[in-house]
């Protein structure tokens, strides 16, 4: 497990985070999300030693990370850095054999991987020469190839169409199912949402929520229920004691009390048979908009499908 508590750090006088404690559980995909500014790549470089937190502290399994630890773990910054006028498979048997692997070894694991990440046709390309897409499944793998025990990714989906998406999104399972611990960043709060095991959300530098996916979207289902029937549903939204309302094709959603809306399934049923009825559960999009609306203007800004990174 990856503990961070109370970490504090601040450049000049500007402080930037403030008192950041969460855990990332070994085999557990973690996604933290928050907006422009919040602080999220200067907590994954604290958690790697590349930044010095002015206060708390970092263990991973109990321990604080010293720089053996260190390489054992993996990480992709959000800027590329890759060599690039290096081949592909250069450079990852380079970055291998700087973990500690036997030459063999590390060409079995940027093979392996090339593979797995459909990337291995350009292999013997060099860096520069390749699309933005194909660059950045070089740096995942680049991020991968010495299989870490630990994994700090700063926007590993960006620039990758759908088909990349699921080819990372696998192999990152692959290595939550030998007990990795992930913690990955992405402004993609949709992609996020099919990724990830749990949450953390951060604004302003603080930690506003954390915990399971389907637990943060059951504590914020709040008032939201859905009805689908057949036929204009525009009715509901006139109904005594319906606030938001949204309609489409044999569906609305709504915000209501139990009471007024079993009143609304009520009336439903009047008219005509009904499909479903029950609580909505939100998007973590919506979920992300409502653990921070109290916060500064800039931060809710890009929370409709994504944040700003």
């Amino acid at each position: 497990m990856l503990r961070l508590e109370g970490i504090n750090k601040s450049f000049g006088a500007r402080q930037v985070l403030k008192g950041v404690t969460f855990e990332v559980d070994d085999g557990r995909i973690t996604g933290f999300v928050g907006g422009n500014g919040a602080g999220k790549t200067t907590t994954m470089r604290i958690v790697l030693g590349l930044l010095k937190a002015n206060s708390g502290s970092v263990t991973w399994d109990g321990a604080p990370i010293t720089n053996d630890m260190a390489r054992r773990a993996g990480y992709m910054p959000e800027e590329r850095g890759l060599y690039p006028r290096m081949t592909v498979l250069d450079q990852l048997v380079y970055l291998a054999r700087l973990h500690g692997l036997t030459q063999d070894k590390a060409r079995s694991n940027a093979w392996d991987l090339l593979e797995r990440l459909e990337l291995k046709a350009r292999a013997k390309d060099k860096v520069e020469t390749l699309s933005l897409g194909n660059q950045q499944r070089a740096q995942v793998a680049a991020a991968l190839v010495h299989s870490p025990d630990l994994l700090i990714l700063d926007e590993p989906f960006s620039g990758l169409d759908p088909l990349a998406v699921d080819a990372v999104t696998v192999v990152l399972r692959e290595f939550a199912a030998r007990g990795v611990p992930i913690l990955f960043s992405s402004h993609q709060l949709d992609l996020v949402e099919r990724v990830t095991d749990d949450l953390v959300i951060i604004a302003g530098g603080e930690i506003k929520a954390t915990g399971s996916r389907e637990k943060l979207q059951q504590a914020h289902t709040g008032e939201r229920h859905f009805l689908q029937a057949q036929g204009d549903l525009s009715w509901v939204e006139r109904q005594a004691g319906i606030g938001q309302a949204m309609s489409e094709k044999g569906k609305v959603t709504f915000d209501a009390s139990d009471a007024d809306a079993q009143q609304v399934l009520r009336q439903a049923l009047d008219r005509g048979p009904v499909d479903g009825f029950g609580r909505r559960r939100p998007t973590l999009a919506e979920v992300f908009r409502e653990v921070i609306r109290d916060e500064e203007p800039g931060e809710e800004a890009h929370a409709g499908q994504g944040v700003a990174a």
